[in-house]
C-alpha cells in the first residue's frame, strides 16, 4: 500500500518552483549545480507548506520533461532529498515528502505565563484580547438575574438551554439562513464543538483534510483523536483558498471530514470568497465528505472590504444542510474566557451529537449560556464586538509598522479580519526564533505548530493583542531574537511535543 495521501503533478510542481524567487548568492561562492538547486527548491516547499508531507512527487522522467532538464539532475537531486530526509521512496509506489525525524526543532511549550512572569514577558502566544468592559460585568450580572429559575432544575441541558438555542437560531437566520433551535448544539467553546463532532464522525484512522496552515489546537485535537490528516495548501500567496487542490485532495483522498477556516483564517487572516466557498461545498458533496466550519472569527472583519458585504457564511450553499457542519465560538469575538461555542448542523445531526454527550462533558455552564444570552438579546453583543474590532484594527496597525520597522526583512500580507499575522522570518528558523525569544521577554508560536509533520518552519505567527508601546517593545525584541538566531547563539534544545497555543 502507498504511503502518500495525495499527489503533485509534473506541470503543478514545475509552476510551484518557476514561482520561487531566486536567492542572492553569497559574494564569493559559486552557483550551486542544477541538481542542489531543484533539490532546495523542493525541501522549502515542503518546509513552507507548499507541496504536503507524504505528498507524491511525480516521476523523474515527467518532473525531468516538466522541468526541461536531463532526468539525471532529477535523480541526484531526489538522491540528495532521500538522504536528507525529505523524500522517502519505494519500488512501485514512487517517492512521496517527508519531513526528516526530529527536525525542525519544535518550539518551547506555550503553557499560559504564571502571573509573576505577566510584568517581565510579552506574550504573543494567545490570539485573544482582554474582555471587554463594561460589558462582560453586564453579561454576568444579566445572568445572575435571570439564573433563579434555572437553579432550581438539576441543570443538565446537553443541547443548550432552550433560549440560547432560539437566539443562535434567530442570529443564523438574520444572516439569510433559516434556522430552527433544534439545529443548534451550545458547547463548550468552539473546541467542545470540535471534539465532539471528531468523535461523532471521524474514528480512529479516518482522514480529514485540514488547510495548511490551519489553527494549532484543532489539529492537535484531531490527531489526539487518532485522525489521519491530509493537508490542503493555501494559495502561493496565503490570501485565499486554492480550490485546484481541494478538489484533487477531495477526489484523491476522499477524507471523512474536511475542517476549513473560511473568514479571517487563523493564522494566515485569509477571506475566502463566495465562488470559493460554492465551490467547496460542491466539491465536499461530490466526494461525501463532511465539511466542518470553523466561524470564530467572523465578527471581526477591521477593514471596510472595499464597500462590499462579507461572503455568505458557507452553509449558505449547502440548503438542504447534508454537507456542512458549522462552529461558531464566543471566544474570539468577545472573551477567550467566556466558554461558550455552538453547532449549527441538521436536526438529525445535532440528536446524534447531543446523545454522545452524555459520555463526554453532559453541557455548558449555564450561568455563560445565560450571560451570552443576555448581551446577544440587549444589543450589548454588537457593541462589545465594535470595540473588539476597534482595539484589533488599532493594534495590529501598531504591530505591522512596529515590525516593518524592525525586521524590514520579514514578510506579510496584512489581513483585513481576525487576529493573526503570519510572517515569513527572512530565512530564519521559527523554531529557534521562538526559543531565543524566551530569553529575550517575548513569546511566539512558531510555523510548525500551525503545519501538519513540521511544515512551515521558516514562519510565526503574530497575534493583534499588543499596541502601541507594547507593539513597538514586542517588535524590538523579536529583532534581538532574531539576531540570536543568526549569530548562532540561539540554542537547540528540543521541546515537550503538547503545548497551548490559543
Amino acid at each position: 500500500m502507498a504511503q502518500w495521501t495525495s499527489a503533485v503533478g509534473p506541470a503543478q510542481l514545475a509552476r510551484q518552483l518557476q514561482a520561487q524567487r531566486p536567492r542572492s548568492a553569497v559574494p564569493g561562492t559559486r552557483k550551486p549545480p542544477a541538481y542542489r538547486a531543484l533539490a532546495d527548491g523542493i525541501r522549502l516547499l515542503v518546509l513552507e507548506g507548499r507541496v504536503p508531507v507524504a505528498a507524491r512527487l511525480p516521476a523523474e522522467r515527467e518532473l525531468a520533461l516538466a522541468l526541461s532538464v536531463s532526468r539525471t539532475t532529477v535523480a541526484a537531486a531526489y538522491e540528495a532529498l532521500r538522504a536528507e530526509g525529505f523524500l522517502e521512496s519505494r519500488r512501485g509506489a514512487g517517492s512521496w515528502t517527508a519531513v526528516p525525524a526530529g527536525n525542525p526543532l519544535p518550539a518551547r511549550g506555550l503553557e499560559p505565563l504564571p502571573p509573576e512572569a505577566l510584568g517581565s514577558m510579552i506574550d504573543l502566544g494567545c490570539a485573544a484580547l482582554p474582555a471587554p468592559e463594561p460589558w462582560l460585568t453586564r453579561g454576568v450580572q444579566g445572568a445572575l438575574e435571570e439564573l433563579p429559575p434555572y437553579a432550581h432544575t438539576h441543570g443538565d441541558y446537553p443541547a443548550g438551554l432552550p433560549t440560547l438555542r432560539q437566539m443562535l437560531a434567530d442570529r443564523y437566520t438574520a444572516r439569510g439562513i433559516p434556522t430552527m433551535p433544534e439545529q443548534i448544539m451550545v458547547t463548550t467553546g468552539a473546541m467542545g464543538a470540535m471534539d465532539a463532532i471528531c468523535h461523532l464522525f471521524a474514528g480512529r484512522g479516518e482522514r480529514i483534510a485540514v488547510e495548511s496552515p490551519s489553527y494549532a489546537n484543532i489539529l492537535q485535537l484531531m490527531r489526539e483523536a487518532g485522525a489521519r490528516l491530509v493537508p490542503v495548501a493555501m494559495s502561493e500567496g496565503l490570501g485565499s483558498w486554492d480550490m485546484g487542490r481541494w478538489r484533487q485532495v477531495l477526489r484523491d483522498a476522499a477524507p471523512r471530514l474536511a475542517y476549513v477556516v473560511a473568514d479571517f483564517h487563523n493564522p494566515t487572516g485569509a477571506l475566502a470568497d463566495e465562488d470559493q466557498r460554492r465551490q467547496l461545498v460542491e466539491a465536499a458533496r461530490s466526494a461525501g465528505t463532511v465539511l466542518v466550519v470553523d466561524e470564530t472569527m467572523a465578527e471581526l472583519h477591521l477593514d471596510d472590504l472595499d464597500g462590499l458585504e462579507m461572503p455568505r457564511p458557507v452553509c449558505a450553499f449547502d440548503p438542504a444542510g447534508s454537507t456542512v457542519l458549522t462552529v461558531g465560538s464566543a471566544s474570539k469575538a468577545f472573551w477567550a474566557g467566556m466558554r461558550i461555542g455552538w453547532v449549527r448542523a441538521a436536526p438529525d445531526v445535532i440528536r446524534s451529537l447531543v446523545a454522545a454527550r452524555a459520555y463526554a462533558d453532559l453541557g455548558t455552564p449555564v450561568l455563560e449560556q445565560l450571560g451570552v444570552n443576555w448581551l446577544m438579546r440587549t444589543g450589548g453583543w454588537e457593541e462589545a464586538v465594535a470595540l473588539r474590532r476597534e482595539q484589533a484594527r488599532e493594534n495590529r496597525d501598531a504591530l505591522v509598522a512596529a515590525v516593518r520597522r524592525e525586521l524590514p526583512e520579514w514578510e506579510f500580507w496584512v489581513p483585513r479580519g481576525g487576529l493573526t499575522l503570519w510572517a515569513r522570518t527572512g530565512g530564519l528558523s521559527g523554531s529557534r526564533l521562538a526559543e531565543a525569544g524566551e530569553r529575550v521577554g517575548v513569546r511566539v508560536p512558531s510555523g510548525p505548530r500551525f503545519g501538519v509533520d513540521g511544515a512551515f518552519e521558516g514562519f510565526v505567527r503574530l497575534p493583534f493583542t499588543v499596541g502601541g508601546a507594547v507593539a513597538d517593545e514586542a517588535a524590538a525584541r523579536l529583532a534581538a531574537a532574531a539576531r540570536l538566531v543568526e549569530s548562532g547563539a540561539a540554542g537547540g534544545g528540543a521541546e515537550p511535543p503538547r503545548s497551548f497555543v490559543a
